[in-house]
């Protein structure tokens, strides 16, 4: 199942037959392609035309098209396909100790209720509700409630700060804002309600706030404006909350992500579009099926958490894992705990996580009976080949795929990656697989050419597809600059990559993460799994630092596996690694050990502000990082010595 054929070596790797057509149906059929697929979903009303061009770079699925993505995730499933009594929910908190399972026929009682209550406060179609939620299973009630009543949910990490919230909510223009009195964070509690109510003092258009309750202090209620979700209940009992019928182009959401300005990129997904597109790759990347336990864990402030821990699992009928909680918190074997209790079937990781968990040793997941698991899927960051090592040879015994796979917020679900769904083919550690079914990508230069393997470009998407945000939420004209005016007639990802002889895409950085060395260039990702392929290193990150010899350097930060310590003969080593895999092209201007790099709460490394720590820049918004300590990490790191070539 699993080959390593190098992505210099270009072998012929045959693709299935059933795959091979897929993919041909995809390019010469887009409507007949993705009207199949859309037709598996329920629709109120079918649709005129499955994809409309409008003016350039403007585009809709499913045109005419009537449906609702609250309705089939949850009434269709309890009317249609009898599942009231199935487990809908299973949520696992870390943090408390807590466990709670919804059935699909409780879920959409509670859905009902919220519905209605949102109805009372003034919820219309079209307007917005703002959730700053810990991952609890009342998040995923008050999304599906919204978007039952045609009302447009926009969800902010709850782990943001008072400024990074002010911006989201006041960007939606919401009217209503969700959230809880407190969350947890590996023990410790975070006055959620706090953070919003500072975020409010900016001007906003927020009527009502309703706080979840779960700390035994009474957190600060503003009257007339806030009022307890059971409050809320209260309200709306005896209203009745109707599914509104939504035409496919009509929004369910905006899902804001980080930008290269100031102001953050508010994407935007349909009722229909959106779901074809999640209930399509859930079908042919994972081979969802209702009778499985799915584990995506994610937090629902991100796009994986919006597609995949709450509504594709629920649109194909299975059971879907919430968990609140960190990955080795309060003990490294709690996600392999969760995983034997749950009988979790298949498993979305960050690779992030992964090393977390590989820093603690092999010993954790061999404690518990794994054997349930059919496959285990990676993204979010380039799944270094060491790390899928040893997650599929260490802990799974080379039992059941290990798969990477690529996509973002912009996408709504994946674009490349290895379709376990449809067939399997060889797995290339390192590679993110191709591009799937659907989704006319390539590796150009910056006029659109094609480029033949090995060389090294832009990441694009030739043509739209039901899952790729139609604008950006208010910046119709930034949209079109910022992905479609970059290089004709193509979506630009931002990602820098390469292709194989076999037709795998292998990502290499951000664009603008991209190191030029003496004139040659490099990306980050590849230096990091260098630096991972030794075997005291767990985790890297590496910027460039300039140099006035060779224009630019790379500068690596270096977390060490337990039982490693920081020396120079170790230093000496790590050097002499690069060197072996890379070449004498990648010239190191210093290696710091460091016990953390800076992070996102959704697991990626921060290599915009580790440069600019590096360089003396200033440092900008970093509200998405996990732990500011990590900060203070590599600013002490720099003041120790500066390694020569």
């Amino acid at each position: 199942m699993v080959t390593d054929l190098g992505e210099g070596k270009p072998r012929k790797v045959q693709l299935p037959p059933k795959l091979r057509q897929m993919l041909s149906k995809a390019l010469d059929d887009v409507e007949g392609f993705w009207g199949e697929i859309a037709g598996e979903l329920h629709w109120f009303e079918s649709w005129d035309k499955v994809y409309k061009e409008e003016e350039y770079p403007f585009f809709k699925w499913f045109v005419g098209g009537k449906t609702n993505i609250s309705y089939n995730c949850l009434d269709y499933q309890v009317l249609e396909k009898n599942r009231g009594d199935k487990a809908a929910i299973i949520w696992e908190s870390a943090e408390t100790g807590e466990s709670r399972v919804l059935t699909y026929g409780q879920l959409l009682h509670e859905v009902e209720r919220f519905a209605a209550a949102l109805k009372v406060l003034g919820v219309r179609k079209g307007d917005r509700v703002t959730l700053c939620m810990p991952m609890v299973p009342e998040a995923a009630i008050a999304m599906l409630a919204t978007t039952r009543i045609g009302a447009i949910h926009s969800v902010v990490f709850a782990g943001f700060g008072y400024g990074a919230v002010a911006g989201r909510v006041v960007d939606a223009g919401s009217k209503v804002l969700i959230t809880a009195d407190v969350g947890y964070r590996r023990g410790k509690v975070v006055n959620l309600k706090e953070i919003v109510d500072k975020a409010l003092e900016t001007p906003n258009e927020v009527q009502k706030v309703i706080v979840l309750k779960r700390g035994e202090a009474e957190p600060p209620m503003k009257e007339g404006r806030d009022m307890y979700w059971e409050e809320a209940l209260d309200k709306g009992k005896g209203v009745t909350a109707d599914v509104v019928p939504m035409e496919s182009n009509e929004l369910s959401f905006i899902l804001h992500t980080s930008g290269t300005t100031a102001k953050p990129k508010g994407t935007v997904q349909t009722h229909g579009g959106y779901q074809v597109h999640i209930y399509a790759m859930g079908k042919w990347v994972y081979g969802l099926k209702d009778t499985d336990v799915w584990w995506c864990l994610s937090d629902i402030g991100w796009i994986v958490g919006h597609s995949y821990v709450v509504y594709a699992p629920l649109l194909f009928g299975c059971s879907t894992v919430m968990y609140e909680g960190t990955p080795d918190y309060p003990e490294p074997d709690i996600l392999w705990k969760l995983v034997e209790k749950n009988k979790v079937t298949k498993m979305w990781l960050s690779p992030t996580l992964v090393r977390a968990l590989m820093r603690h040793g092999d010993e954790w997941p061999e404690k518990h009976d794994l054997s349930k698991i059919k496959l285990v899927v990676c993204a979010g960051e380039v799944l270094n080949p060491p790390v899928w090592e040893w997650l599929q040879k260490t802990v799974l015994k080379d039992r059941v795929p290990v798969i990477d796979h690529m996509w973002q917020t912009e996408s709504s679900g994946p674009m490349v990656g290895y379709p376990y769904g449809i067939a399997m083919f060889p797995i290339k550690p390192g590679s993110a697989g191709i591009p799937l079914p659907g989704i006319e990508g390539d590796v150009v230069d910056e006029k659109g050419r094609s480029l033949p393997p090995g060389k090294e470009g832009i990441f694009v998407c030739r043509s739209p597809f039901p899952g790729l945000t139609q604008t950006l939420w208010g910046a119709d004209e930034r949209y079109a600059e910022e992905y479609w005016n970059q290089i004709p007639n193509c979506y630009y990802t931002g990602d820098a990559a390469k292709k194989d002889g076999d037709g795998y895409i292998w990502f290499i950085a951000r664009a603008d993460e991209v190191l030029k060395i003496a004139g040659h260039r490099i990306g980050t990702v590849e230096i990091e799994s260098a630096f991972i392929s030794h075997p005291a290193v767990v985790e890297a990150a590496v910027t460039g630092e300039p140099d006035p010899l060779r224009g630019e350097v790379a500068s690596a930060f270096v977390v060490l596996k337990k039982g490693y310590k920081p020396s120079d003969e170790l230093r000496g080593e790590l050097k002499k690694t690069i060197r072996d895999i890379l070449g004498p092209i990648v010239v190191l201007g210093r290696i710091g050990f460091v016990n953390k790099i800076p992070k996102t709460r959704s697991g990626k490394i921060m290599r915009r502000l580790v440069k600019a720590i590096v360089t003396g820049q200033p440092l900008g918004d970093y509200s998405t990082i996990e732990d500011e300590t990590a900060i203070d990490e590599i600013k002490k790191a720099l003041e120790g010595r500066k390694e020569g070539p």
